[in-house]
């Protein structure tokens, strides 16, 4: 029999492919020639957003 908390639960999706990383010195989104992902139209238009989710997935709770 399985759990009724387990009829609800959905697969963890992996993270989408983005063409900036988190740099941890400077705290912000960064592209691979080191400027700001923010401040690059391109990679604003084609992702929508720079979010990081380096932070949320340090804490126990989001699990």
């Amino acid at each position: 029999m399985k759990p009724f908390a387990l009829a609800y639960t959905t697969p963890r999706t992996p993270e989408p492919a983005t063409s900036f990383t988190y740099d941890a010195a400077r705290q912000m989104n960064t592209c691979p020639d080191g400027t700001l992902a923010a401040e690059n139209y391109p990679v604003l238009l084609s992702t929508a957003s720079t979010t990081s989710t380096a932070g949320s997935a340090t804490h126990n709770d989001d699990d």
